[in-house]
Parts: structure tokens; sequence; C-alpha cells
């Protein structure tokens, strides 16, 4: 008996082992990771907000001067100073490698490749734009062993940018609609394929200073994509993310110390007094001051920006004394108060109208661009909830009505290019903090007032720092190709006030 029991013993074990691999497999736990799971993940990781809290965010938010902070202490960016940066949103590269491993034999392959590439583009464009060189050819093979890649150029990195996008519009034109996107797209190639060359637009205009550059081809490429006529098409058109319960923006249901303490700039106040925007309203708060004097909430006169360059002190008292316009509560009550608008037709129709005054393309006329830009913007903001106006909401007829006076569309190009300025920076409002930074070193507008008796940027007062360091990490694990890389750009000093390519003349 024994000995049968041994043998059956011996047969299930042989068993067993054939097929122990299935047998040991739990059937309702994924032995992989999907492509559509990888996607979500690698799209959030632009079009989520990735900062750390509320603060963090009105912190970016103060370095382009769209507020002031009355709170626990002097905020630094509000006086322009600014430190490292991080490549940190480099890791998000071995995931979409990942992602298109997934994806093979998918039938939407083609779109996920081109998922892969805009994200790509994105990543490297918003690392190159904060710091200058970096890595780019070399990102991404520690898998190959390669820990310390070369720095490349800025030249080489916004060329390859500019191939990543063109990639990507080939691979979405091919494409079928996908899984995973937490976008308003939801996986349509087509309207994934509008946003790439919206964002090719944006970028080549981020390039204007190199227009004559023969290697970049920045004014034949902007015609091709405009003639291509495959653009985002309305104000309901963006890239980016709407907030809800699940994703609540970064300013809802915060401690009022903090973000109930942040003023708007001057700039921003005085702007929108200036073109009888009635986007005051949904942007601020009424000044306290103002208010007690008898001014309606709906007046234009009871709204009060603060001069970011003021001594915080002084600041402080006045904030205390109800002379300044607050943020509108509904960003601290709303759960959805904005959706995260990265690529919107607003500032699409707007970099056309500068490229139209500059001369890149001869499509339509820069006013009808100019217009249709603030119409879109305008409609944006009248579809947030009309509780938080002050009883001077949008209207079609404000819209209709809005280009005259300061609004209405000069005769001479120095002045169209600033209305168009002027807009691109009201549009991002304390929703694309980046840009408006970025639009401010090309363009030195609007006035951001530094004074040189408040101003942290200790090296040069009397301007706004232009770059952000390297990551101090590199000095420890890539020292060499950072050193090589500040050796050619900046005389081997990592200083914020040094050019970088894009803005050497």
């Amino acid at each position: 008996m024994k000995k049968i029991i041994v043998a059956i013993t011996g047969m299930l074990m042989f068993s067993s082992c054939s097929n122990f691999d299935e047998i040991n497999t739990n059937p309702n736990t994924p032995t992989g990771v999907s492509a559509s799971l990888l996607a979500t993940n690698i799209i959030l990781s632009i079009a989520k907000y990735q900062g750390t809290d509320s603060k963090e965010y009105i912190a970016e938010n103060a370095l382009p001067k769209y507020v002031g902070y009355a709170n626990e202490g002097q905020l630094g960016t509000q006086y322009n100073l600014i430190a490292n940066s991080s490549f940190n949103k480099m890791t998000i590269l071995p995931d979409i490698d990942k992602m298109l491993l997934a994806a093979k034999g998918n039938p939407a392959e083609n779109s996920y490749k081109g998922v892969g590439h805009f994200i790509r583009a994105y990543t490297f464009y918003l690392l190159t734009m904060k710091m200058g060189d970096i890595p780019y050819s070399e990102a991404n093979l520690g898998t190959q062993g390669n820990y310390k890649p070369k720095y490349d150029s800025q030249k080489e990195v916004f060329m390859g940018i500019l191939s990543e996008l063109e990639q990507a519009r080939i691979d979405f034109s091919q494409g079928t609609a996908f899984d995973g996107d937490p976008t308003i797209f939801k996986g349509n190639p087509e309207r994934w394929r509008r946003a790439c060359n919206a964002f090719e637009l944006k970028v080549l205009m981020t390039l204007s200073g190199k227009e004559s550059d023969a290697d970049l081809k920045i004014k034949e490429k902007f015609a091709n994509i405009v003639n291509e006529n495959i653009l985002l098409k309305d104000d309901s058109d963006y890239f980016g993310l709407e907030y809800n319960t699940v994703n609540l923006h970064p300013l809802y249901s915060t401690n009022d110390m903090f973000t109930g303490r942040t003023i708007l700039s001057d700039i921003v106040v005085d702007n929108l007094k200036r073109l009888n925007d009635k986007r005051l309203f949904y942007f601020a708060e009424p000044s306290a001051d103002q208010i007690a004097k008898g001014l309606a909430q709906n007046s234009f006169m009871a709204y009060t920006g603060v001069k970011t360059s003021l001594d915080y002190g002084l600041m402080n008292a006045n904030y205390s004394a109800g002379k300044y316009s607050k943020i509108n509560l509904r960003y601290q009550t709303k759960q959805n108060s904005d959706p995260r608008r990265l690529l919107t037709y607003a500032e699409q129709e707007l970099i056309l109208a500068e490229a139209r005054i500059k001369g890149w393309i001869t499509a339509s006329s820069a006013q009808l661009y100019y217009e249709n830009g603030v119409k879109a913007a305008l409609k944006n903001v009248m579809s947030t909830d009309a509780s938080f106006a002050h009883g001077n909401a949008i209207v079609q007829n404000d819209i209709d009505t809005y280009f005259t006076g300061e609004a209405a569309f000069a005769a001479d190009a120095d002045t169209q290019l600033k209305q168009v300025w002027i807009q691109r920076y009201l549009l991002n409002f304390l929703v694309d903090a980046e840009t408006s930074y970025f639009e401010y070193r090309r363009n030195k507008y609007p006035d951001f007032n530094i004074d040189p008796t408040t101003n942290l940027n200790v090296n040069s007062p009397t301007s706004m720092p232009i770059r952000y360091l390297y990551p101090s990490s590199e000095l420890n694990y890539n020292s060499q190709k950072l050193m090589e890389a500040l050796n050619r750009q900046f005389g081997g000093y990592d200083e914020i006030n040094k050019t970088m390519w894009l803005l050497a003349n």
C-alpha cells in the first residue's frame, strides 16, 4: 500500500511540474500592465498638475506676476528667487517604452506610438525651456548601462522635439481610437493629431528668435501646419484635464491662511480694467477697502491689485487694511473652478495672429485670429459658475462687443503684438504659469515692474532670472557631462541669469 501511495504522489508531482505556472497564476490578477493603463499614467504625467500642494501652485503663479502673497512670510518667486530644477519628469520615459511594447499588435498601436512621441516632446520641451542643454539623445538608456547621458545642445533638443511631434502627427493619422486616455479627447486620434499641430505651432513660436536658422526651418514648418488646417477647432477643444471629485483643483478646500491670502497683481487687474474685460469678476474678489467706500462689487473700480515688487512688510500691512483684491473664492470652494487647459484653441488662434503679424503666414487675417482667440478665452470663463462673478457675469453680448477702445485691434504691428501677448498672458491666469514665464522671457512683456531694492535676483537686481539651475544631484552622479554642458553654454558657471541658446541673439 505504501508503494502505491508513493507512486501516486510521484505522478501528481510530475503532473504539477508540467503546468506549475498555469496552476499558480491567479486568473484575477494581471500578469502584465496593459498599454491602456500605462497610457493613462503617461498622459497624466503632463496633463495633471504635478506639484505637491496649494502653496507650490501659488508660488508657480507668483513668478510670472499673476499674484502676490500676504501670508506667513515672503514668497521667493514673487521676488524672483528661483533655484534648481529637476529631471524627475524623465522618469516617465521607461513607461513609454513599456507602453509601446505592450501595444505591439494592438489595433491602436499607432495611436499609442503617437502618445509616446507627444509626451516625450512635451517633457523635453519643459525641461529644456527651464534649463537649456539637457540629456535627450542618451536619455532613458539606463537599461543599456548608460547612467551618465550626455547633454545635447538646446538646438539639437528642439530639433528632436519637432521631429517627435511630426512623427506623432503621422502616427495619429494612421491610428484608431485607443483606451486609457483621461483627457477630453477620450482616445480620439484625430483630436490628438490636432493637439500635436497646436503644440508644434507653440514650439515654433517659442523659437521665433531663431526664425532665420536654416536648420530649423521655422517659418516653413509653421506655414505647412497652417496650410494642412488640422488644428484645434473651437473653445471647447483643449489638451489638459478636467478637475472633478477624484482630481481636485490644487486650490480647492485649502487653508484660508494660504490660498485665501493670495492677492491679484496690478498687472492682471489693471489690464482687465483697461480692456473693460469682465474676466476680472471671475478672477478676483473686490477690495474690502473699496467696498467700504461705497463701491459696488460689480464695479471695475472696486478691484485693486498689488504691485508684486512692493516691499513685503508694506504689502502685508496694506493687505491687512483691505486694500487689495484676493483671488476669487471659487478657487477655494469649487472642485473644478477651471480645467487645466495646457493647449487651447484660444492660445492657438493668438499664436496664429502673431505669425500673421510677423508675415510667417498669409492665411486669413491677424485681426480675425486675434478676435477668435479672445472670444474663445472669454467663452471659457463664461462657462464657469456665474454665481461667483459678483453680479457682473459675462454674457454673449460682452463677447460680441468686446473689441472696442483698448481692445480694438490696432493699426500698427508693434501695438498688435502687445495686444496678442497680453491676451495670452491673461488667458493663462492661474492655469499655465510656466508658459507665461517663458513668454515673458521671449517678449519682455508685460512689464513686471522689477524693483532693485526688493529683487532677490541678487546677481542682476534690475531683471528677472531667465533660467533654472540644473538639478544639484547631477554634480554627484553626472558631473563630467554636466560640466561639459556648462562650459559649452555658460563659461562653466550654473547661474540663473545665464543666457541659453534659445534667448541668445
